[in-house]
Protein backbone atom coordinates (compact mmCIF):
# COMPACT_ATOMS: atom_id res chain seq x y z
CA UNK A 1 0.00 0.00 0.00
CA UNK A 2 0.96 3.33 -0.05
CA UNK A 3 -0.60 5.56 2.37
CA UNK A 4 2.06 8.70 1.74
CA UNK A 5 0.74 9.07 -1.38
CA UNK A 6 -1.76 12.09 0.19
CA UNK A 7 -0.96 15.19 1.01
CA UNK A 8 -1.37 14.71 5.28
CA UNK A 9 -1.56 18.25 5.81
CA UNK A 10 -4.45 18.85 3.41
CA UNK A 11 -5.99 15.87 5.27
CA UNK A 12 -5.52 17.20 8.64
CA UNK A 13 -7.12 20.56 8.02
CA UNK A 14 -10.41 19.07 6.09
CA UNK A 15 -10.55 16.57 8.85
CA UNK A 16 -10.64 18.62 12.09
CA UNK A 17 -12.99 21.22 9.86
CA UNK A 18 -15.31 18.65 9.12
CA UNK A 19 -15.10 17.56 12.61
CA UNK A 20 -16.09 20.62 14.42
CA UNK A 21 -18.30 21.42 11.73
CA UNK A 22 -20.38 18.20 12.72
CA UNK A 23 -20.23 19.08 16.66
CA UNK A 24 -21.43 22.21 15.72
CA UNK A 25 -24.54 20.78 13.41
CA UNK A 26 -25.26 18.33 16.16
CA UNK A 27 -25.21 20.86 19.30
CA UNK A 28 -26.94 23.04 16.94
CA UNK A 29 -29.81 20.42 16.76
CA UNK A 30 -29.71 19.69 20.78
CA UNK A 31 -29.67 23.39 21.47
CA UNK A 32 -32.70 24.22 18.98
CA UNK A 33 -34.48 21.21 20.58
CA UNK A 34 -33.94 22.86 24.56
CA UNK A 35 -35.01 25.92 23.00
CA UNK A 36 -38.16 24.72 22.17
CA UNK A 37 -38.95 22.42 25.45
CA UNK A 38 -37.84 25.61 26.91
CA UNK A 39 -40.56 28.26 25.13
CA UNK A 40 -43.14 25.30 26.14
CA UNK A 41 -42.58 24.37 29.30
CA UNK A 42 -39.73 26.23 30.89
CA UNK A 43 -36.85 24.88 32.78
CA UNK A 44 -38.78 21.50 33.00
CA UNK A 45 -39.00 21.58 29.43
CA UNK A 46 -35.49 21.39 29.19
CA UNK A 47 -34.50 19.32 31.50
CA UNK A 48 -37.18 16.60 30.40
CA UNK A 49 -35.46 16.75 26.55
CA UNK A 50 -32.15 17.09 27.73
CA UNK A 51 -33.11 13.54 29.76
CA UNK A 52 -35.03 12.10 26.83
CA UNK A 53 -32.13 13.25 24.32
CA UNK A 54 -29.67 11.45 26.38
CA UNK A 55 -31.62 8.24 26.86
CA UNK A 56 -31.63 8.24 22.74
CA UNK A 57 -27.79 8.77 22.92
CA UNK A 58 -27.11 5.32 25.18
CA UNK A 59 -29.97 3.48 22.97
CA UNK A 60 -29.71 4.62 19.62
CA UNK A 61 -30.99 1.62 18.21
CA UNK A 62 -29.34 0.14 15.11
CA UNK A 63 -30.88 -2.32 12.70
CA UNK A 64 -28.99 -5.66 12.16
CA UNK A 65 -27.05 -6.01 9.16
CA UNK A 66 -28.23 -9.19 8.37
CA UNK A 67 -31.91 -7.93 8.17
CA UNK A 68 -31.43 -4.59 6.37
CA UNK A 69 -29.70 -6.94 3.78
CA UNK A 70 -33.26 -9.24 3.09
CA UNK A 71 -34.97 -6.00 2.50
CA UNK A 72 -32.73 -5.34 -0.38
CA UNK A 73 -33.05 -9.22 -1.32
CA UNK A 74 -29.06 -9.28 -1.14
CA UNK A 75 -26.59 -12.39 -1.06
CA UNK A 76 -22.88 -12.94 0.80
CA UNK A 77 -20.77 -12.58 -1.40
CA UNK A 78 -17.54 -15.06 -0.29
CA UNK A 79 -13.90 -15.74 -1.61
CA UNK A 80 -15.46 -17.61 -4.14
CA UNK A 81 -17.44 -15.09 -5.96
CA UNK A 82 -15.19 -12.18 -5.76
CA UNK A 83 -11.60 -13.15 -4.21
CA UNK A 84 -10.76 -9.49 -5.32
CA UNK A 85 -12.94 -7.64 -3.16
CA UNK A 86 -13.10 -9.71 0.00
CA UNK A 87 -9.51 -9.28 0.43
CA UNK A 88 -9.46 -5.54 -0.04
CA UNK A 89 -12.51 -5.77 2.59
CA UNK A 90 -10.05 -7.55 4.99
CA UNK A 91 -6.95 -5.21 4.12
CA UNK A 92 -9.07 -2.16 4.67
CA UNK A 93 -10.47 -3.33 7.71
CA UNK A 94 -6.82 -3.54 9.50
CA UNK A 95 -6.00 -0.31 7.74
CA UNK A 96 -9.18 1.00 9.49
CA UNK A 97 -8.44 -0.78 12.78
CA UNK A 98 -12.19 -2.20 13.16
CA UNK A 99 -12.58 -4.80 15.57
CA UNK A 100 -14.37 -6.92 12.81
CA UNK A 101 -14.35 -6.70 9.02
CA UNK A 102 -17.59 -5.50 7.52
CA UNK A 103 -19.64 -8.79 5.53
CA UNK A 104 -19.58 -8.08 1.99
CA UNK A 105 -23.15 -8.68 0.18
CA UNK A 106 -24.31 -8.97 -3.46
CA UNK A 107 -27.57 -6.31 -4.37
CA UNK A 108 -29.33 -7.13 -7.72
CA UNK A 109 -29.67 -4.18 -8.88
CA UNK A 110 -28.61 -2.43 -12.50
CA UNK A 111 -27.95 1.01 -10.13
CA UNK A 112 -24.40 1.70 -9.73
CA UNK A 113 -24.56 2.01 -5.64
CA UNK A 114 -22.96 0.47 -2.49
CA UNK A 115 -24.11 1.19 1.33
CA UNK A 116 -22.99 0.45 4.79
CA UNK A 117 -25.03 -0.72 7.69
CA UNK A 118 -24.51 -1.54 11.09
CA UNK A 119 -21.23 -0.44 13.56
CA UNK A 120 -17.98 -0.79 13.85
CA UNK A 121 -18.69 -3.93 15.89
CA UNK A 122 -21.67 -5.33 13.78
CA UNK A 123 -21.34 -4.13 9.94
CA UNK A 124 -22.44 -4.88 6.20
CA UNK A 125 -21.10 -2.96 2.77
CA UNK A 126 -23.80 -3.89 0.05
CA UNK A 127 -22.71 -3.38 -3.77
CA UNK A 128 -24.86 -2.84 -6.57
CA UNK A 129 -24.86 -5.48 -10.06
CA UNK A 130 -24.73 -2.53 -11.51
CA UNK A 131 -21.25 -1.04 -9.67
CA UNK A 132 -19.51 -3.92 -9.87
CA UNK A 133 -20.18 -4.33 -13.86
CA UNK A 134 -19.42 -0.92 -14.28
CA UNK A 135 -16.68 0.69 -12.73
CA UNK A 136 -12.85 -1.12 -12.58
CA UNK A 137 -11.44 -2.75 -9.24
CA UNK A 138 -9.52 0.54 -8.70
CA UNK A 139 -12.39 2.44 -8.52
CA UNK A 140 -14.74 -0.35 -6.47
CA UNK A 141 -11.96 0.13 -4.00
CA UNK A 142 -12.41 3.59 -3.81
CA UNK A 143 -15.98 3.03 -2.53
CA UNK A 144 -15.30 0.34 -0.44
CA UNK A 145 -13.38 2.48 1.41
CA UNK A 146 -15.99 5.28 1.34
CA UNK A 147 -18.35 3.27 2.70
CA UNK A 148 -15.74 1.77 5.47
CA UNK A 149 -15.05 4.72 6.57
CA UNK A 150 -19.07 5.22 7.42
CA UNK A 151 -18.84 2.61 9.63
CA UNK A 152 -15.25 3.68 11.23
CA UNK A 153 -17.20 7.36 12.39
CA UNK A 154 -19.92 5.43 13.09
CA UNK A 155 -21.68 7.69 10.85
CA UNK A 156 -25.14 5.65 10.96
CA UNK A 157 -25.39 6.56 14.76
CA UNK A 158 -24.18 10.20 14.55
CA UNK A 159 -27.31 10.42 11.57
CA UNK A 160 -29.99 8.56 13.57
CA UNK A 161 -28.77 11.26 16.70
CA UNK A 162 -29.60 13.86 14.53
CA UNK A 163 -33.05 12.15 12.71
CA UNK A 164 -34.25 11.83 16.36
CA UNK A 165 -33.48 15.49 17.30
CA UNK A 166 -35.60 16.09 14.05
CA UNK A 167 -38.54 14.10 14.90
CA UNK A 168 -38.66 15.71 18.38
CA UNK A 169 -38.43 18.66 17.06
CA UNK A 170 -41.16 18.45 14.51
CA UNK A 171 -42.98 16.63 17.10
CA UNK A 172 -42.80 19.97 19.81
CA UNK A 173 -43.62 22.26 16.68
CA UNK A 174 -46.70 20.08 16.07
CA UNK A 175 -47.47 20.46 19.30
CA UNK A 176 -47.42 24.17 19.96
CA UNK A 177 -48.89 25.18 16.89
CA UNK A 178 -52.03 22.98 18.78
CA UNK A 179 -51.82 24.90 21.70
CA UNK A 180 -51.85 27.84 19.74
CA UNK A 181 -55.02 27.12 17.51
CA UNK A 182 -56.66 25.71 20.65
CA UNK A 183 -56.04 29.25 22.47
CA UNK A 184 -57.50 31.43 19.34
CA UNK A 185 -60.51 32.19 20.90
CA UNK A 186 -58.71 33.34 24.01
CA UNK A 187 -56.47 35.05 21.62
CA UNK A 188 -59.79 36.59 19.83
CA UNK A 189 -61.66 38.28 22.63
CA UNK A 190 -57.86 40.02 24.10
CA UNK A 191 -57.74 37.92 27.08
CA UNK A 192 -54.54 36.76 26.48
CA UNK A 193 -51.86 37.93 24.32
CA UNK A 194 -48.92 35.64 21.86
CA UNK A 195 -45.75 36.14 21.14
CA UNK A 196 -45.69 36.02 17.62
CA UNK A 197 -42.13 35.42 17.14
CA UNK A 198 -42.49 32.39 19.10
CA UNK A 199 -45.29 30.86 16.78
CA UNK A 200 -43.21 31.45 14.02
CA UNK A 201 -40.21 30.05 15.63
CA UNK A 202 -42.41 26.97 16.39
CA UNK A 203 -43.81 26.82 12.77
CA UNK A 204 -40.29 27.15 10.80
CA UNK A 205 -38.61 24.70 13.86
CA UNK A 206 -39.01 21.87 11.53
CA UNK A 207 -37.57 23.36 8.58
CA UNK A 208 -34.07 24.38 10.43
CA UNK A 209 -33.97 21.17 11.65
CA UNK A 210 -34.00 19.48 8.45
CA UNK A 211 -31.71 22.05 7.08
CA UNK A 212 -29.52 21.30 9.60
CA UNK A 213 -29.81 17.36 9.12
CA UNK A 214 -28.69 17.23 5.71
CA UNK A 215 -25.98 19.80 6.30
CA UNK A 216 -24.96 17.33 8.25
CA UNK A 217 -25.50 14.49 6.18
CA UNK A 218 -23.06 16.07 3.29
CA UNK A 219 -20.01 17.02 6.03
CA UNK A 220 -20.46 13.25 6.54
CA UNK A 221 -20.28 12.38 2.96
CA UNK A 222 -16.89 14.64 2.72
CA UNK A 223 -15.26 13.05 5.72
CA UNK A 224 -15.68 9.40 4.49
CA UNK A 225 -14.46 10.78 1.21
CA UNK A 226 -11.31 11.73 3.09
CA UNK A 227 -10.88 8.95 5.18
CA UNK A 228 -11.66 6.37 1.76
CA UNK A 229 -8.47 8.75 0.73
CA UNK A 230 -6.23 8.28 3.80
CA UNK A 231 -6.89 4.32 4.25
CA UNK A 232 -6.22 3.34 0.63
CA UNK A 233 -3.72 6.37 -0.22
CA UNK A 234 -5.46 6.64 -3.54
CA UNK A 235 -7.88 9.91 -4.18
CA UNK A 236 -7.63 9.30 -7.73
CA UNK A 237 -9.67 5.74 -7.50
CA UNK A 238 -12.37 7.62 -5.38
CA UNK A 239 -12.47 10.04 -7.89
CA UNK A 240 -13.05 8.40 -10.96
CA UNK A 241 -15.84 6.40 -9.60
CA UNK A 242 -17.80 9.40 -8.58
CA UNK A 243 -17.31 11.09 -11.70
CA UNK A 244 -17.83 7.99 -13.62
CA UNK A 245 -21.35 7.45 -11.39
CA UNK A 246 -21.97 11.19 -12.03
CA UNK A 247 -21.98 10.14 -15.79
CA UNK A 248 -23.37 6.88 -16.41
CA UNK A 249 -26.53 7.40 -13.96
CA UNK A 250 -27.20 11.27 -13.52
CA UNK A 251 -29.57 10.38 -16.74
CA UNK A 252 -32.08 8.35 -16.96
CA UNK A 253 -32.27 8.13 -13.06
CA UNK A 254 -32.81 12.14 -12.25
CA UNK A 255 -35.51 11.89 -15.24
CA UNK A 256 -37.25 9.70 -13.33
CA UNK A 257 -36.86 10.43 -9.85
CA UNK A 258 -36.56 13.94 -10.32
CA UNK A 259 -38.01 15.13 -13.80
CA UNK A 260 -38.07 18.98 -12.61
CA UNK A 261 -34.71 19.15 -12.57
CA UNK A 262 -33.84 21.87 -15.02
CA UNK A 263 -33.25 23.80 -12.08
CA UNK A 264 -29.91 23.80 -10.20
CA UNK A 265 -30.99 22.58 -6.94
CA UNK A 266 -30.10 24.67 -4.12
CA UNK A 267 -27.41 23.10 -1.95
CA UNK A 268 -29.01 23.76 1.18
CA UNK A 269 -31.41 20.69 0.14
CA UNK A 270 -29.01 18.39 -0.69
CA UNK A 271 -28.70 15.28 1.15
CA UNK A 272 -24.48 14.29 -0.62
CA UNK A 273 -22.66 17.37 -1.76
CA UNK A 274 -22.09 18.24 -5.59
CA UNK A 275 -19.92 15.65 -7.22
CA UNK A 276 -17.78 18.27 -8.52
CA UNK A 277 -17.02 19.54 -4.92
CA UNK A 278 -16.11 16.14 -3.88
CA UNK A 279 -14.13 15.63 -6.57
CA UNK A 280 -12.06 18.87 -5.81
CA UNK A 281 -11.45 18.37 -2.78
CA UNK A 282 -9.95 14.58 -3.33
CA UNK A 283 -7.81 16.23 -5.59
CA UNK A 284 -6.92 18.48 -3.16
CA UNK A 285 -5.14 15.86 -1.32
CA UNK A 286 -2.59 14.55 -4.02
CA UNK A 287 1.20 15.67 -3.46
CA UNK A 288 2.75 17.93 -6.03
CA UNK A 289 5.33 15.10 -6.58
CA UNK A 290 4.98 11.86 -9.09
CA UNK A 291 3.69 8.86 -7.14
CA UNK A 292 5.17 5.09 -8.91
CA UNK A 293 1.56 3.57 -8.65
CA UNK A 294 -1.21 2.95 -6.56
CA UNK A 295 -1.80 0.17 -3.63
CA UNK A 296 -4.53 -1.40 -5.89
CA UNK A 297 -1.39 -2.68 -8.51
CA UNK A 298 0.00 -4.58 -6.34
CA UNK A 299 0.48 -7.91 -7.71
CA UNK A 300 -0.19 -9.52 -4.30
CA UNK A 301 -3.75 -7.87 -4.19
CA UNK A 302 -5.07 -8.05 -7.69
CA UNK A 303 -6.69 -11.54 -8.00
CA UNK A 304 -8.45 -11.65 -11.34
CA UNK A 305 -11.53 -9.63 -11.13
CA UNK A 306 -13.98 -11.51 -13.40
CA UNK A 307 -17.64 -10.22 -13.38
CA UNK A 308 -18.85 -13.59 -14.76
CA UNK A 309 -18.98 -14.58 -10.80
CA UNK A 310 -21.43 -12.92 -10.54
CA UNK A 311 -23.73 -14.33 -12.47
CA UNK A 312 -25.80 -13.03 -15.74
CA UNK A 313 -26.18 -9.14 -15.77
CA UNK A 314 -28.94 -7.33 -13.98
CA UNK A 315 -30.74 -5.50 -16.66
CA UNK A 316 -33.91 -4.97 -15.74
CA UNK A 317 -34.71 -1.08 -14.31
CA UNK A 318 -34.77 -0.23 -10.71
CA UNK A 319 -38.19 0.26 -9.74
CA UNK A 320 -39.66 1.21 -6.31
CA UNK A 321 -40.80 -1.97 -4.38
CA UNK A 322 -43.52 -3.35 -1.50
CA UNK A 323 -41.17 -2.81 1.40
CA UNK A 324 -40.50 0.95 -0.05
CA UNK A 325 -36.80 0.54 -0.96
CA UNK A 326 -35.73 1.52 -4.51
CA UNK A 327 -33.22 -0.65 -6.55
Amino acid sequence: MHPERIDKETWRHHAWFNRLQSIALLLFLGGFLGLLGWLLWGAPGVVMLLAVGLSGVIANPTLSPRWVMRLYGASRLGPERAPALVDVIKRLSVRAALPTSPQLYYVPSSLINAFAVGHPQSSAIAVTDGMLRRLDLREIVGVLAHEMSHIRNNDLWVMGLADMFSRATSLLSLLGQALLIASLPLVFFSMVSINWAVILLLIFAPTFSSLAQLALSRNREYDADLNAALLTGDPDGLASALAKIERIQGGWLEKILLPGRGVPEPSLLRTHPDTSDRIARLMALKPTRRDQGTWTSRKDLLHVHERSRYGHPVKRRPHWHLNGLWH
